[in-house]
């Protein structure tokens, strides 16, 4: 095996803001409770201009790769996914940049066409065919992207990866493990079972596991429950982290905790595969963005 030296930043849930807004026809079924639900509380918690500033400060980080999880939008508005496109592309390039929608993303039905096609560039595989799972090599590193966002009912945040999904997955872990590559999966919510409150996690977190249990990865990354968290899966050979980190442009003082990124440094020379982790974000007290310490992997 080659020599691998790589950094990876990972950030998730950004909701930008504020939603455009929406006409009469746009607001049927669940949208009218997001919009109201963005109204009275999420408005007052995510602040765009802290979003920019902790951008800022990833990007002088100079990380190889910028990995974003989803919910990058909030109620699947075209003018929202228009901005967030636009937002996205700041943070670099489809080469630079890859991406895994959440459940706000996919907030509607009638939201899937327009989010699959916008983003399609920052999700595409190194085959050039556009859909989930992915795989993305970059610097001996697999970048395999998952969707678990997919349309539910009101006040329902759960995500599904689905019977192909997960075999189509479990094979591009595989094929990147004989080619000699660190396997990083990306999606939306936690993928084992409990990570998330009743109604928000993932329905076939149980399959995902299965599938880790046999095939392994290196680092698994998410967003979804807006804080960092820390789970171990068991892998065929030790233990494989997964790693859950804060919303990008939560603010401190109304939503606990404040925005925050991860840094991945992955490290091989021959069989040795090294990976440590950090948190930045905004410290509780100062709003200044800092370094938030190890993440003990």
């Amino acid at each position: 095996m080659s020599s691998v030296s790589f950094l990876l930043a990972h950030l998730s849930d950004a909701h930008i803001g504020p939603i455009p807004r929406p006409n009469l026809a746009e607001l049927l079924g669940k949208r009218a409770t997001g919009y109201v639900n963005w109204l009275r509380k999420r408005a007052a918690q995510h602040d765009m201009s802290l979003l920019a500033r902790l951008v800022d400060d990833l990007l002088a980080q100079k990380p190889d790769h910028v990995a974003m999880t989803g919910d990058i939008v909030n109620i699947g508005l075209s003018g929202e996914i228009a901005l967030a496109r636009e937002w996205l592309g700041r943070l670099g390039g489809p080469e630079q940049v890859s991406f895994s929608p959440g459940n706000h993303d996919a907030y509607v039905p009638q939201a899937m066409a327009l989010l699959n096609e916008t983003f399609a560039p920052w999700s595409r595989g190194d085959d050039g065919a556009v859909g989930f799972p992915y795989l993305r090599r970059r610097g001996g590193v697999a970048l395999i992207g998952l969707s678990s966002g997919v349309p539910t009912a009101p006040f329902v945040a759960s995500g599904r990866l689905g019977a192909k999904q997960c075999a189509d997955l479990a094979e591009l872990l595989e094929r990147a493990e004989a080619e000699g590559l660190a396997r990083v999966v990306l999606l939306h919510h936690p993928p084992h079972r409990g990570g998330a409150r009743a109604l928000r996690g993932l329905d076939d977190a149980g399959a995902f596991e299965n599938i880790i249990a046999a095939r392994g990865a290196e680092l698994v990354l998410h967003g979804h429950n807006h804080r960092q968290s820390l789970h171990h899966l068991p892998g065929p050979r030790g233990k494989v982290p997964v790693v859950g980190v804060a919303s990008a442009s939560a603010k401190a003082a109304t939503h606990q905790p404040g925005a925050a990124y991860h840094l991945f440094s992955i490290e091989r020379a021959g069989e040795r595969l090294a990976i440590k982790g950090r948190a930045r974000g905004v410290d509780n007290t100062s709003g200044e963005l800092v370094d938030l310490g190890a993440l003990d992997l």
